[in-house]
């Protein structure tokens, strides 16, 4: 069966994003093999505004609140960066605070963003030993932090995984800590290993 016929039967004919059934087209989703299981199904719309940065029209991709839940890892990764791009419009936070990604899932939606980052224009955030921090690392605590709003606080020590950067902000990241989201200072933390 040929990758089109793999990706019509498993999408029921519609666009895996959005649900449009017009002007489909096979998106491979980087890094990708050309496979089934690395590329989706998607309108010429949504093709469209993840080709060309900066077009999205963030109500068209209200669609992913349902598309994020796709049982499909290739789905979920541009669901996820989709998500991450627009994080601007405040209701997309929402919904990463909610989305699951299984390890593997997660390296891979890190990666093909990676990738299509423009390092001129990227935000560089560096930890207190001046080691730059990517999405995903590992960092550890180095003061004991008071988290406003809670009644714990951050110790010394603690190992925060998988991190997020704040895309606008070079002294913020983003981790969870005793299972709560908390956004921390780049200067209070180093990266592990």
């Amino acid at each position: 069966m040929s990758v089109e016929n793999e990706l019509k039967e498993r999408s029921a004919s519609s666009c895996e994003l959005c649900g449009n059934t017009s002007g489909l087209a096979i998106f491979a989703v980087t890094p990708s093999d050309g496979s089934a299981d690395k590329s989706i199904l998607i309108c010429e719309t949504c093709t469209s505004q993840i080709n060309n940065p900066g077009t999205e029209e963030a109500n068209h991709w209200r669609c992913l609140n349902d598309s994020m839940w796709s049982t499909v890892p290739a789905v979920q990764v541009m669901a996820w960066r989709m998500l991450n791009r627009l994080r601007s419009q405040g209701w997309t936070q929402d919904l990463l605070d909610t989305m699951y990604l299984d390890e593997e899932t997660l390296k891979w939606a890190h990666a093909g963003q990676d990738e299509s980052a423009n390092n001129d224009d990227k935000v560089k955030h560096i930890d207190s030993n001046g080691s730059v921090l990517q999405n995903g690392d590992t960092v550890v605590i180095i003061k004991d932090l008071d988290i406003k709003g809670s009644i714990f606080a951050a110790k010394r020590g603690t190992s925060v995984r998988n991190i997020n950067l704040v895309w606008d902000n070079a002294e913020q990241i983003e981790g969870r800590v005793n299972g709560q989201t908390i956004v921390i200072l780049t200067k209070f933390v180093k990266k592990a290993g």
